[in-house]
């Protein structure tokens, strides 16, 4: 198994990345402690992982807290007496699809100071650990804004560019004590609309664009090489190699999984 006695952190545990993650990091043999804001997705989260035979904690935790992620990666630490992996999927709504005539200054900011802010907050908490055990991996999630361009992507573009430049440079900060990073850049994934922020908020920019949201999201289909979008096993199966120690030569990495929207 990949993951094999190893200790994974994930924030946002409850959300469509963070549980698909939860699931496959399970099934590849880590011991996980989920936290996030809401209790019953969390604890929906555990029950899959649990039947894939892991060891899971729960704790309700906000991310963008740093006394309080501290005390639970902390306590985290405690309990397993180590911590290998730490992922960050907090992900929250944000406008998206307006030009900046239209675009106020605080829709713009939020997520910019939101996304880095909880990366911040959690990459701190996990790395006074790893730095002492002298091992581990941070693994941080952008999108295809970092790279994309065109009307009404300015605060997902600043963002996204925005964490992958922090990912990067904390890999150069943390490299020297054996901790690599890796950020991985997926494009919307299309069986997480309906549990996740992205499904409301890929409505409004259809919406605002008058067209039906189906039709929305062919264009985004047409825009790849491989003619659909990822979904969120393939996003999980590749977090699990990376954090594992098949990838040990990997850190300062952007993985792109895009479906070929964008080509390095």
């Amino acid at each position: 198994m990949l993951l094999e006695n190893k200790v994974a952190v994930i924030h946002g545990g409850g959300g469509s990345i963070g549980g698909a993650a939860a699931r496959v990091f399970a099934r590849e043999g880590a011991r996980l402690f989920l936290a996030g804001k809401s209790l019953p997705r969390l604890e929906a989260a555990a029950s899959v992982a649990r039947a894939e035979g892991a060891d899971v904690s729960i704790a309700v935790v906000d991310a963008m807290d740093q006394a309080a992620v501290d005390r639970h990666v902390d306590e985290a630490a405690d309990a397993a007496g180590r911590i290998d992996i730490a992922l960050n999927t907090v992900g929250f709504d944000h406008v998206q699809g307006l030009p900046i005539a239209e675009t106020s200054l605080d829709d713009y900011l939020h997520p910019v100071v939101g996304y880095l802010q909880t990366n911040f907050v959690t990459a701190k908490a996990v790395s006074r650990h790893m730095i002492a055990q002298g091992s581990g991996v941070v693994l941080t999630i952008s999108t295809p804004g970092a790279r994309l361009t065109g009307r009404g992507l300015l605060g997902n573009a600043a963002q996204s560019a925005a964490l992958e430049g922090f990912s990067r440079a904390l890999a150069g900060e943390l490299g020297p004590d054996g901790v690599r990073v890796v950020c991985v850049r997926p494009h919307a994934m299309s069986d997480a609309l309906a549990t996740s922020y992205t499904g409301e908020m890929f409505g409004r920019i259809a919406d605002a664009g008058g067209i039906p949201m189906d039709q929305w999201l062919n264009g985004l289909v047409g825009m790849t090489l491989l003619g659909r979008l990822p979904v969120l096993d393939e996003v999980a199966e590749y977090l699990a190699f990376a954090a594992s120690d098949r990838a040990r030569s990997m850190t300062g990495a952007i993985a792109n999984l895009s479906a070929g929207a964008l080509v390095d």
